[in-house]
């Protein structure tokens, strides 16, 4: 059976039916945590006014915010989180593929400029926010997050202590909404890149990624020996093919999601006419 919040020992058994996927649990923090996010948008809906005389609640991306909500609660309890903090890597994969390359585009198109604007109103806020959404300053802020988390001697801590696997998906989500910045900016006052250099971004934006699922995938042994103890949710899948599997997906599906942004950043860059001109105009009419 699945539960809310690992024991000390290790992950639950499994019941004598195996793993348990109509089971549901949730932990308080990420229940709270998706609440206060919730509501902080509703409110900021409802009061837009007081944000922005002219604010409009636009139904496409209150959708969008609602589905990046979605993916946030289905990544983060439910049979999948389940799975991945207690029996597969491979599972834990999928969780940090939705949670950086589903949940944060969604949720930078939910977002309307008049509710971006105010956060980069204080000047150092505002400098912040420009180093750190520029490109060279989300690859930096994405790469050195996702690199450090899955070497073994910070994976394996945030395995065995809760708290710390709190902090590591905050940092993942945080540094992957950074990533998407570049190319999905809310506001003009930290804007989207020229769609040339978008290009070259994406381009080079997920190499380092590549190169841990590939240290991961062709490792000889296990590198994260929680998932070596947990019990065999398919007594077919080894902790070493779980391994193996779960580099696999970081690698080729992730892999493949740059590629997606590649062709339709391209095709945007050729509706508006393939030069920076046009790339400004509509940069600064999507952000009125």
């Amino acid at each position: 059976m699945a539960h809310g919040v690992p024991p000390r020992g290790g992950p639950p058994p499994l019941g004598p039916e195996g793993f348990d996927w109509t089971a549901w649990s949730a932990d308080p923090v990420v229940v709270s945590g998706l609440a206060l996010l919730g509501g902080a948008y509703l409110a900021a809906t409802l009061w837009r006014r007081r944000l922005d005389a002219g604010a409009r609640a636009e139904p496409g991306r209150i959708l969008a915010f609602a589905c990046a909500m979605m993916v946030l609660a289905g990544s983060l309890t439910g049979p999948l989180h389940d799975l991945a903090d207690y029996y597969l890597f491979s599972a834990h994969m999928v969780q940090h593929l939705l949670l950086a390359f589903a949940m944060p585009p969604l949720f930078l198109h939910g977002i309307p400029p008049w509710m971006a604007r105010p956060l980069v109103r204080h000047p150092v806020a505002l400098r912040l926010g420009r180093a750190l959404t520029r490109p060279s300053g989300a690859f930096g802020a994405f790469n050195v997050v996702l690199v450090a988390w899955h070497l073994p001697p910070l994976y394996n801590l945030a395995m065995e202590v809760h708290p710390v696997h709190v902090v590591q998906h905050l940092m993942i989500m945080a540094a992957s909404v950074l990533l998407w910045w570049p190319l999905l900016s809310p506001t003009s006052q930290l804007p989207r890149a020229p769609y040339p250099v978008q290009l070259l971004y994406l381009f080079v934006v997920g190499l380092p990624m590549v190169v841990v699922s590939i240290f991961i995938t062709m490792a000889d042994g296990v590198l994260y020996p929680y998932y070596a103890a947990a019990p065999r949710v398919w007594a077919t899948l080894s902790p070493h093919a779980d391994q193996h599997l779960g580099g696999l997906i970081m690698w080729i599906p992730g892999g493949l999601v740059f590629l997606v942004a590649i062709s339709v950043v391209f095709f945007r860059w050729q509706a508006a006419g393939a030069d920076d001109v046009s790339v400004r105009v509509v940069e600064t009419t999507h952000a009125r």
